[in-house]
C-alpha cells in the first residue's frame, strides 16, 4: 500500500526527495530556462522583423506567413515525439540535440538566401525547439523536489510570460539597430552564441540519465506518432493560415477533420494500452486527478496570453502607429507582473491560494475590459493602460501557475515524460488558438481606417478575452471548492 504524500498548506501534495537528485540545481535550472527562454523568444522575435524580411526578400504574404508560422506548426506536431524521444534516449542526450539543431537551424536562417530556404530552416528549427523544450519540464520533474520544485516551476512560468513580451523588445531593437547592415538577420543570428554557450554549460550541468534497457523496450510507437502528428497538423494549419487566405473551404475542411483523426488516435492508444502495448501517452497520465481540468485552463491562460500580446501589437503599430521598440516596451509591466507572481504566489497566505486560479482568471477579465476601455477611443490609455496590464500580468500567473503545479504534483517519475509532453503540447496549442481566435476577430472588425477603428475593433476583442477569463474562473472555481471540503 502507498503511503499518502505529504500536502502543503494549500492542499498539493508534496513528492519526497527520493523521488529526485537535486543535483546543482541553480545551474541546471538556468541552463534549461534559459533553452526554454531563447525557444520561446522565437516564437515572437520574428513578428517585428516581418516587414525586412519581406522588403528584402521579396516574399509573398503567403510565404511571409510561412515563415512566421513555419517554426509554431513543426513545433506544436512533434511536441509530444521530442517527449518520447527524451524518454527513450535520455533527456540531457535529448536536450543537446535538440539545442545543436535548433542553434544551426538558426544559422541557416540567418544566412538563407531566399524566402524558399528561410521556410524550410524554420522548419528545421522548429523541429529542434520541440525535442528540446519538452526536456525542460521533464528535467524539472526529474531533479527537483518539494520546495525546490515549486520554485522551479514559478520560474518556468515566468519564463513562458516573459518570453513572449522580450520576443518583442529584442526584435525590435535588432531591426531598429540595423546591425553591420544585415537588416532582419540578426533576429536569427543572436541564438547561434548563445545556443553554443548553453550546449557547453548543459554537456556540464545536464544529469547524464541514459535509460535502462527494459526503459527502452517501451519504442516509439510509430502509428501513434503519425495519427497525432496528422491531428494536430489538420489543427494548427488552418487556425495559422486561415486568416491570410480569408478562410477558404479546406481550412474548415482540415478543421473537422482534425476531430477524426484526435478521436482515431485515441482509440488507437486506447487499444494498445489494453493489448499490453507501449502507446505514445500513457492513459493513466489522462487519468493523473486534476490533469484533464488543468490542461483546460493551461489552454484558456496560455489563448488569452497570446491573443491579448498579439491583439494589441496590431493596435499599437497598426492604429496608433506605434514602432517595434516602442510597443514591445509596452508590455514589460505585464511580463515583470507574471514573472513576480509566479515566482511568489506559493509564499502568499494558505487561506488566499485555495482561490488563487479562479480569482487570477477574474482578474484578467476585469483587467481585459478596462484595457479594452481605456483604448476605445483610440488614445494611448494612459496610467489606467499600464495599471490593467501588471493586473493582466498578475492575473494570468495565478491562473497558470498554481494550475501547473497542481497539474504535476501526483505525477509519478516515470510519467513525467508523458505528462510534461502532454502539459507542453497544450500550452503551444493554447499560443496558437489565442493568436487565431482573437487575431480573426480583431481583422474581421477593421472596417474602417484609423486609430478610432482600431480601438473599436479592441473593444470587441477585449470583451472576447473577458469572456474566456470567466470560462477559466468557471472551470476553475468548483474544482477548488470541492478540494478544499
Amino acid at each position: 500500500m502507498r503511503t499518502p504524500s505529504p500536502t502543503t498548506s494549500s492542499g498539493t501534495p508534496v513528492l519526497s526527495k527520493a523521488g529526485g537528485t537535486d543535483r546543482r540545481p541553480g545551474p541546471l535550472l538556468g541552463v534549461v530556462l534559459a533553452a526554454q527562454f531563447m525557444a520561446l523568444l522565437d516564437t515572437f522575435i520574428v513578428n517585428v522583423a516581418a516587414p525586412t524580411i519581406r522588403t528584402e526578400l521579396g516574399a509573398s504574404g503567403a510565404g511571409l506567413q510561412l515563415v512566421i508560422a513555419g517554426y509554431t506548426i513543426m513545433y506544436a506536431v512533434l511536441l509530444i515525439t521530442g517527449s518520447r524521444l527524451g524518454e527513450l534516449l535520455g533527456h540531457r542526450r535529448a536536450y543537446l540535440g535538440g539545442l545543436a539543431v535548433f542553434t544551426a537551424a538558426s544559422l541557416a536562417c540567418g544566412l538563407a538566401a531566399g524566402t524558399g530556404q528561410l521556410i524550410a530552416f524554420r522548419l528545421v528549427q522548429g523541429a529542434g525547439a520541440a525535442l528540446l523544450i519538452p526536456q525542460v519540464l521533464s528535467l524539472i520533474q526529474r531533479e527537483f523536489t518539494g520546495e525546490r520544485r515549486t520554485r522551479a516551476l514559478g520560474a518556468y512560468a515566468a519564463v513562458l510570460a516573459t518570453g513572449a513580451a522580450a520576443g518583442q523588445v529584442v526584435g525590435g531593437v535588432l531591426v531598429s539597430a540595423d546591425l553591420l547592415g544585415m537588416g532582419w538577420r540578426p533576429v536569427f543570428l543572436v541564438n547561434v552564441p548563445v545556443g553554443v554557450a548553453l550546449f557547453v554549460l548543459g554537456a556540464r550541468v545536464l544529469p547524464d540519465d541514459r535509460p535502462a534497457s527494459a526503459d527502452r523496450t517501451r519504442g516509439l510507437d510509430l502509428p501513434g506518432l503519425v495519427l497525432l502528428a496528422a491531428a494536430v497538423s489538420l489543427f494548427t494549419v488552418p487556425l495559422v493560415l486561415g486568416q491570410e487566405q480569408d478562410w477558404p473551404l479546406w481550412t474548415w475542411l482540415a478543421l473537422g477533420a482534425c476531430a477524426m483523426a484526435f478521436g482515431v488516435f485515441l482509440a488507437y492508444e486506447s487499444r494498445l494500452a489494453r493489448r499490453g502495448g507501449a502507446p505514445l501517452i500513457e492513459p493513466r497520465v489522462l487519468r493523473i486527478a486534476g490533469m484533464g481540468p488543468a490542461a483546460l485552463r493551461i489552454t484558456t491562460s496560455m489563448a488569452v496570453n497570446s491573443g491579448f500580446l498579439f491583439v494589441l501589437t496590431l493596435h499599437f503599430q497598426g492604429g496608433l502607429g506605434h514602432g517595434a521598440l516602442r510597443t514591445g516596451l509596452t508590455f514589460v509591466p505585464t511580463a515583470v507582473a507574471f514573472g513576480a507572481v509566479g515566482l511568489t504566489w506559493r509564499n502568499w497566505p494558505a487561506r488566499l491560494q485555495k482561490r488563487l486560479i479562479p480569482a487570477g482568471f477574474a482578474l484578467v477579465a476585469l483587467c481585459a475590459v478596462g484595457i479594452g476601455q481605456v483604448l476605445r477611443g483610440g488614445g494611448d490609455g494612459g496610467v489606467w493602460m499600464y495599471a490593467a496590464f501588471l493586473g493582466t500580468g498578475a492575473g494570468l500567473a495565478l491562473a497558470f501557475s498554481p494550475t501547473l503545479t497542481g497539474a504535476l504534483a501526483h505525477v509519478r517519475k516515470e510519467d513525467a515524460a508523458d505528462a510534461s509532453g502532454l502539459l507542453v503540447t497544450v500550452t503551444q496549442l493554447g499560443q496558437v488558438i489565442g493568436v487565431a481566435t482573437f487575431g480573426t476577430l480583431f481583422l474581421a472588425q477593421l472596417d474602417a481606417a484609423g486609430p478610432a477603428a482600431s480601438g473599436e475593433a479592441l473593444w470587441v476583442v477585449s470583451l472576447a478575452l473577458a469572456g474566456a477569463a470567466v470560462v477559466g474562473a468557471v472551470t476553475a472555481g468548483p474544482r477548488r471548492r470541492q478540494r478544499s471540503r
